[in-house]
C-alpha cells in the first residue's frame, strides 16, 4: 500500500498516518525525518544535504528526491508506505511519479483530508492553549498568524496537487472535520475499495 496523504497543516494527516503505521504495519515516511537520518548516516545524499543545510539553505528538490528514493529501499517499505508532507509541489509530485515508475511501483491512493480554514484556526489555538495549560511547550507554529502564513504557503504550492491526482485517478477525500476515530474509519474504507 503506497499512500500520499494531502491536506493543510493542522488537518491531522500527522495522527492518520499513525494509525495507518499501527494497523497496516508499514512506515510513514516524513522528508525531515528522511533528511535527519541520511545525514546521520552519513550517505552521499546525506552529506550533500549537510552541507546545503549547515549553509543554512533550503535542501533542492533534487536532494529530496534523492533521499526518499533511498528510503524508499529499505527494506521496511517493501510492503508499502505512507507519504506525509512530501511531495509539497507539482514538481516533486512528477519526480515521485517518475521515481515510483523506476522502482517497478505506482501509488495505490492519494487521501485528502477536507477540512475548514476558520475551524482549523480554532483547533491551533485550542491546541496551544491545552499545551500550555498542562504545563507542555506550546509549538512555535500554534500561533495563528504563523499558522495562517503556513495555510496561505500550503494553498499557494501544494494545494495545486488536488487537481494533478485528480486528473490521475488517484484522488480520494475525507472529511477531516470529523472525530478523529470517524476520519480513520473514512480513510480505511477508501483503502478497502482499493
Amino acid at each position: 500500500m503506497k499512500l500520499i496523504l494531502l491536506g493543510p497543516p493542522g488537518a491531522g494527516k500527522g495522527t492518520q498516518a499513525q494509525r495507518l503505521v499501527e494497523k497496516h504495519g508499514i512506515p510513514q515516511l516524513s522528508t525531515g525525518d528522511m533528511l535527519r537520518a541520511a545525514v546521520t548516516a552519513g550517505t552521499e545524499v546525506g552529506k550533500r544535504a549537510k552541507a546545503v543545510m549547515d549553509a543554512g539553505e533550503l535542501v533542492s528538490d533534487d536532494i529530496v528526491n534523492a533521499i526518499v528514493s533511498e528510503r524508499i529501499d529499505q527494506p521496511d517499505c517493501a510492503r508499502g508506505f505512507i507519504l506525509d508532507g512530501y511531495p509539497r509541489t507539482l514538481v516533486q509530485a512528477d519526480a515521485v511519479e517518475a521515481m515510483l515508475n523506476a522502482k517497478g511501483m505506482k501509488l495505490d491512493s492519494v487521501i485528502e483530508l477536507l477540512v475548514d480554514d476558520k475551524a482549523l484556526v480554532g483547533r491551533i489555538v485550542k491546541r496551544a492553549e491545552e499545551a500550555a495549560a498542562a504545563g507542555q511547550p506550546v509549538r512555535k507554529d500554534d500561533n495563528p498568524e504563523v499558522f495562517e502564513e503556513r495555510l496561505r504557503e500550503y494553498y499557494k504550492k501544494t494545494a495545486p496537487l488536488t487537481g494533478y491526482y485528480y486528473a490521475k485517478g488517484a484522488l480520494r477525500t475525507v472529511d477531516g472535520m470529523l472525530a478523529i476515530d470517524a476520519v480513520t474509519e473514512e480513510i480505511e474504507a477508501v483503502l478497502a475499495s482499493l
